[in-house]
Parts: C-alpha cells; structure tokens; sequence
C-alpha cells in the first residue's frame, strides 16, 4: 500500500503524487471542506467527535440515524500542578469541562440537547468529573450535589439511558471504593437524581452484547452498523463470545481496589468495512510468581480485529498500547485525547510508529502536540506520522461516509466558528 492509496485528498488524487504529512496536511488545508465552518452531520454518516477541553477526556458519538452518545466527560484540577506544562484550557479557562463539552455537543447533535446514550468508561475524574473539583454545588434531598463532568452536562443536556460498568450494586469485580477524587460518590448522587427527576433508565455494560448500544431511532434503514462490547471490569470476550477474566488469579487474595484504569469498559463500532476502537483507559499490568509480565492490553489484543480508527488507551500515557494490541488493531488512524504534556509519550508513539508491528502508513492524530513536547522531541522519528494540524489545540472528527467504505479526520478549531481547519480522506481498507 502506497500513501496514495491511504491518503486520498482530492488534490492528492489530482496530481498522483508521493508527498510527506507536512506537504499532505498542507493539501488537507485546502481541501473543499477546510477553512469554513464545520457542515455539521448528514443522515447516513457514522461521527465520532473528540472533544479537546484541555483538563479532561469527551467523545461525542452520532450513529447514521442520528442516535448520539456521550462517551466520557471529565473535570479535574489536575492541570494546576503542571506550571509550565500546562496545556490551553479552549474556548476559554472561565468555564469548567463539562460546560464546555455539553455547548460544542449541542452545537453537533442533531437532536439539539437530548442525547440518547450517556457513558463513562470507568471511574476516574478526567472521565466522569467529581467531589474535589467542580462547578458549583447545590442541595438535593439534603445533600451536596456537586456540578462537575457529567453532573454539569446534565444541567445542560438530557440523557435518556446510562450505561454504567458496575451498577447498582458497585461491586464488580470487587466493591468499588472511592478515590481521592471522590468519583464513586460523585456519580452515585448522579445516577440517584437522574434516575429520580428525570426518570433516566440506567443499566449494566453488557460484555459482549452487539445489541445493547444500537440505533434507536431508524435502524432499519442503515445497514451494517453495530457496536460490540469486548471488554469491562477486567474481563474481555473473544469473537465467539468467550469471556476471559483477566484478574481470575489476583481474585483469590484481592486488594482493596484493583487499577481502575484496567476496568475500562470497551467497544468496536463497525460500519460496514469500517472499525473504530475505544477502550477508555485501558492499561494494568503485573508480575506472575515467575515473573513474567501480565499485560492486559496484550491479552486485549488477541480478541480484537483489525480497524481503521482507534483511540489510544489512557491517552497514550506511559505503559499503554502495547505491541500486541498495537500489531492486533493495525489502525490507519489512532486519535488521542490529550490533557497533559505527559500524554502521548515517547514510547508509545515509537511502538504506534513501528513498522516491524504491521506495515504500512499510518497517521497519529491528538487533539494537540503541545509546543513543549515538539521542543524536546522534534527529531523523534514518529513525529512524520504526527499529523501537523495537531500542532494547535483542535477538536478532531471522524466522519465515516454512508456504507462505511470512506472517511475522513478533520481538525476544527476550539473557538464557537468551529472552523475546519483541516480534512484528510480516506478509505476503509
């Protein structure tokens, strides 16, 4: 595969040319779609929105009938301990994360403020907000309520269904315990209150289902659309639906909390060819009394099929994606959500970059590449499949075409014109 046949801008096309990211992207720049306001969804389009806040992790999902999903909406303080690495708060630092993503979401769904699926992947302030850090607070049933993540974007958009890895009773695979941010107790207020006013169905991630997320509102119509469940609470499911319990031996003399992270709940989105893979924070690895390594990205990896777009577990951070998830999902495009100069580390982009794990070319897209980093790493030899519009802050979309056979990664700016900036074209291999 030559990078014509991957990269497929109309000026690509046009004159048959063999060009590097930096030269690709400038093409991408003058693409029919780029500098004008972003065209909004189309009936038949599969969208995934990465939403850059600069201090949490939002995915905004429009399935072809219009069925939208809001996957993670984080608030942390995080960002205060960071000085000069701090990363932009956009489209300003005078409102917290889930105001914002709520504001860009209603700006994209079709439906306005009603979102018909609200999820988080797993209990961590950057995805689900939390008691430490928040908006503002009120009083509900004599308790402090606090505004923060999802509780805020529930202010502003209205949730018809959650699906939550281990409700109600909280104890899968061990009960579930608050951390320092106090996310458990921050959602269960949550959970309690918009089951009570707003009369909201809640229920449990279905591991392995391929019909508990679907299109509600013409299914019938789109053809080849389907979400399957491969992973939640330390357990995935092979393609002919065997689950594996990745912490079957830690069971047998638990702690008191296992890694959060590697409780992520995740799914492959499939459009006819096309796949899309998330998995939240995925990531957790341990010594076996022998000493070999368990790393369960590794296990995750050989139940998973190959995509075309995949998000990075734990926004790319330290030991995750590993070389056998890596080589088992083969993506054309990871996207990663970034809050911190930390993410996106060196190692990762080296094994996201290697070629002796799958051939081929293929482009990493964050919603930034912060200047501190491209300082320091300019000469990394990953940085050429970097795509260069994520040299500023950008919300990044996939826009898969009706049928699933092409898409396209657009970068769109932060500020309420929600300019495209850039659009690369693709096909779904």
């Amino acid at each position: 595969m030559d990078r014509r046949d991957f990269i497929k801008t109309s000026a690509l096309l046009g004159a048959g040319l063999m060009l590097d990211w930096e030269d690709a992207f400038a093409k991408g720049s003058k693409d029919v779609e780029a500098l004008k306001p972003w065209k909004g969804w189309s009936k038949g389009h599969f969208q995934i929105h990465f939403i850059y806040t600069g201090v949490a992790e939002s995915l905004f999902l429009i399935f072809p009938d219009g069925t939208s999903m809001l996957l993670d909406c984080g608030d942390h303080g995080g960002y205060a301990k960071q000085g000069p690495r701090v990363l932009p708060i956009l489209p300003t630092p005078d409102h917290h994360s889930g105001e914002i993503i709520s504001n860009y979401a209603k700006k994209v769904n079709p439906n306005g403020k009603a979102v018909d699926y609200m999820m988080m992947s797993h209990y961590h302030s950057d995805h689900a907000g939390s008691e430490r850090f928040y908006a503002s607070k009120k009083v509900v049933d004599g308790e402090d309520y606090f505004i923060s993540g999802f509780s805020q974007a529930a202010e502003m958009l209205d949730f018809k269904r959650v699906v939550d890895r281990c409700w109600p009773t909280y104890d899968d695979p061990i009960p579930l315990v608050d951390d320092y941010d106090a996310v458990l107790t921050h959602m269960r207020k949550l959970y309690d209150y918009l089951q009570k006013y707003r009369g909201v169905t809640i229920e449990k991630f279905e591991l392995g289902s391929e019909t508990q997320i679907r299109m509600l509102h013409n299914p019938g119509r789109y053809k080849g659309f389907s979400v399957r469940n491969i992973c939640s609470n330390g357990r995935i499911v092979t393609p002919e639906g065997k689950v594996v319990d990745l912490y079957a031996e830690r069971k047998k003399d638990p702690p008191r909390v296992f890694n959060e992270n590697g409780m992520s709940m995740g799914m492959i989105f499939s459009y006819g060819p096309f796949k899309f893979f998330t998995a939240g924070d995925f990531s957790d690895f341990w010594q076996l009394p022998d000493g070999t390594r368990v790393d369960i990205e590794d296990e995750l990896g050989k139940v998973c099929p190959k995509v075309n777009v995949a998000k990075l577990n734990h926004h790319g951070y330290d030991e995750s994606m590993t070389p056998g998830l890596v080589s088992a999902l083969q993506a054309q495009v990871y996207v990663s959500c970034i809050w911190g100069c930390g993410h996106d580390v060196d190692s990762v982009l080296t094994r996201l970059s290697d070629r002796n794990l799958y051939p081929g070319d293929r482009m990493i897209c964050p919603t930034l590449m912060p200047v501190q980093r491209r300082k320091v790493d300019w000469d990394k030899p990953w940085m050429k499949d970097v795509a260069k519009a994520s040299f500023d802050p950008g919300h990044v979309v996939v826009d898969v075409q009706p049928g699933g056979k092409e898409y396209s990664v657009s970068y769109l700016s932060t500020d309420d014109d929600l300019t495209v900036r850039s659009v690369m074209r693709f096909d779904s291999l």
